[in-house]
């Protein structure tokens, strides 16, 4: 089965050697996404709702650009540093998943690579045959 990568031009990509998204046939892996402007910069800087906004919208490009939408998602991971903010953060996942309920796991971490980054994403997809 041929692998589509889906790069979006983060510093990290090459740094690293990752890609934003992997696609193998109908299955979608969206890595851990962080609050990021093109650039790289953190945004929302102590704004949980804000970051977690961003990272939807990351996340949302990865998957058009892949050809699955909300609808094909079958998982999402969400890691916080406060365990607390799941409330705030799950008010933005609402919009996204409301209608499709993919499974969800909420975890806190001790930190992110970023200390400015308070929320990290997964999102798991399955392109359906419906789709």
């Amino acid at each position: 089965m041929p692998r589509q990568l889906i790069l979006n031009g983060t510093p990290m990509e090459q740094a690293v050697g990752f890609a934003r998204a992997v696609r193998v046939g109908a299955w979608i892996s969206v890595g851990g996404t962080a609050p990021l402007d093109a650039a790289g910069r953190t945004v929302g800087v102590g704004d949980v709702t804000r970051q977690a906004m961003r990272c939807y919208e990351i996340i949302d490009d990865a998957l058009r650009r892949a050809g699955a939408g909300w609808g094909d998602v079958v998982r999402t991971r969400t890691l916080l540093t406060n365990i607390d903010d799941w409330r705030a953060v799950s008010e933005v996942r609402k919009g996204y998943c409301l209608a499709s309920k993919p499974v969800d796991t909420i975890m806190q971490v001790a930190r992110f690579v970023d200390p400015d980054w308070l929320v990290e994403i997964e999102v798991d997809a399955v392109i359906s045959a419906e789709s």
